[in-house]
């Protein structure tokens, strides 16, 4: 695999638009700045918590910074929401970035463009994100997965990037790690996932556009933000290492898919994937899940934290 050299930011911050909890009361850390609890709190404009996941990736460099948007979150209403309360204008990004096709990461694009008005916004994405897609649970019943809608994104400004491979963001101080090599003998992916190609529905365990974002920072290393981490999280670790170079893992923060009958089986092994790893920082969120959230705090107590709507991490 090639090497793709990232420039070295001085500093990034991501600040957690929408995840599945909030905590209104949650005590912060060195790294961890949560939302500003208001007097009037409990009577005004709060955030509010979907089962989705949005981020706002903020790089430092040579006293410039920019930002993107990494995924939307579940609701049209919900993204738009919480980025007036935190005082976001969509004015402010330079791109989204999708980490893949999933609704609870996509929809929240439909309220954003809204707000976008003649200015054409780029999003990047792979291919794979525009599937329209299913799961089938055991029992039979289903769970329909609408892609991103191609046409009226568009129309309304939206100017698709799509890359199967890694590329490049924000003058190269941010790498979007592109379809995930899989390496690890234990993540395999989504079984029960189907994806309707060619007009019918086939399996669709791998789930190739799921991808991450990665930044480099000086003196620290790699900041890895995933959204539902689909290629496993240990998988998307190792091709972010591979592809940089570099092997120092500062913070990895976002979503390990860990959830369910399927998937916990798996806790054990990715528990020592990080301790092998020895990041500084962990910040489950979103698809985790309650048992291998608690299982990392438990076991990598000095670089765990929890995740709340409206937090913002400075690394």
């Amino acid at each position: 695999m090639a090497t793709m050299p990232l420039r070295e930011a001085d500093g990034v911050e991501i600040l957690t638009v929408l995840d599945n909890t909030i905590d209104m009361l949650m005590a912060g850390t060195p790294q961890a700045k949560r939302f500003f609890l208001h007097p009037d709190a409990v009577t005004r404009e709060v955030l509010v918590a979907e089962h989705g996941f949005a981020a706002m990736v903020t790089v430092r460099s040579n006293h410039t910074t920019e930002s993107l948007l990494f995924d939307a979150g579940l609701s049209k209403h919900g993204l738009m929401h919480n980025l007036d309360v935190l005082e976001v204008r969509p004015q402010e990004l330079h791109a989204i970035v999708l980490s893949h096709g999933h609704a609870d990461h996509t929809q929240g694009l439909m309220g954003l463009v809204e707000r976008l008005e003649k200015r054409k916004m780029p999003l990047l994405l792979h291919p794979d994100a525009f599937l329209e897609r299913k799961i089938v649970f055991p029992d039979g019943h289903e769970l329909n997965l609408p892609p991103p809608d191609r046409r009226i994104l568009s129309q309304e400004g939206i100017e698709f990037i799509e890359e199967r491979g890694p590329s490049y963001l924000l003058g190269s101080l941010v790498l979007v790690t592109g379809q995930v090599h899989r390496s690890t003998p234990f993540e395999r992916g989504f079984p029960v996932h189907y994806a309707r190609i060619a007009d019918q529905w086939q399996q669709d365990p791998l789930i190739h556009d799921d991808q991450a974002v990665v930044i480099h920072v000086k003196e620290k290393g790699l900041v890895i933000l995933t959204g539902c981490g689909h290629a496993g999280v240990i998988n998307t670790i190792r091709h972010a290492q591979e592809l940089t170079g570099i092997q120092k893992v500062y913070a990895v923060l976002g979503g390990f898919h860990l959830t369910g009958a399927l998937f916990e089986p798996i806790i054990p092994p990715t528990i020592a994937a990080f301790k092998e790893l020895n990041p500084a920082l962990i910040v489950p969120s979103h698809c985790t899940g309650w048992k291998a959230t608690h299982a990392l705090a438990r076991e990598l107590p000095d670089a765990f934290v929890h995740n709340s709507v409206g937090t913002c991490f400075t690394l």
